[in-house]
């Protein structure tokens, strides 16, 4: 299904003259790992690209955010999360109905966030349609999708509370209207309430 967006972002990359590495937010950002060799520029025009198949390709999706210091206890996140989820599930069960199957793909990077999602998926939808397996931005395009949404909305949050590092504003700028315009709102398009 996504084969012909992933072509056209292959195409795009060659066109640019640019490398085809698998996305990965930070180490673009920072210039670390695959991107270590290459120029900011270089890898603002490929984050750009990136981008670009994101606006185009299908999907929906929904993010969450919470800051740690709101949440001291880390059973008291998990319920917290969970009962987003469920909220947020429940509010779009009939989209979620239309599916044989709804595949989660996390990285178990965080043990709570981990934790809620079985909780909450299992609980709202049945445990023979959901189907878990390992994330990884080297292996699998959604998540790196999910990988620049999550980027973009750290970023936005950041603007918001007026915290952005020096690697945030060289890669997205200091002017947050044209952050909005330039990299969220096309994101915001696909978010689901």
């Amino acid at each position: 299904m996504l084969d012909g967006y992933i072509f056209a972002m292959e195409e795009d990359l060659a066109r640019k003259g640019l490398p085809n590495l698998p996305f990965h937010a930070s180490p673009l950002m920072y210039g670390k790992e695959s991107y270590r060799d290459l120029e900011m520029e270089t890898r603002k025009k490929m984050l750009a690209s990136f981008e670009s198949f994101c606006r185009r390709a299908p999907f929906r999706c929904k993010s969450f955010a919470y800051k740690r210091s709101e949440v001291e206890e880390p059973e008291l996140f998990t319920a917290r999360f969970k009962r987003d989820l469920v909220v947020f599930l429940t509010d779009n069960l009939e989209y979620f109905q239309n599916f044989d199957r709804v595949k989660i793909y996390y990285d178990n990077g965080q043990r709570m966030v981990t934790a809620a999602l079985h909780s909450a998926l299992g609980f709202i939808l049945s445990k023979d349609a959901v189907l878990y397996g390992m994330a990884s931005a080297r292996e699998y395009r959604l998540s790196r999708v999910a990988d620049c949404i999550c980027t973009l909305k750290l970023t936005d949050i950041k603007f918001q509370r007026s915290e952005l590092t020096e690697t945030d504003a060289k890669v997205f700028g200091t002017n947050y209207p044209a952050f909005r315009k330039n990299h969220l709102k096309h994101i915001q398009k696909k978010e689901m309430l």
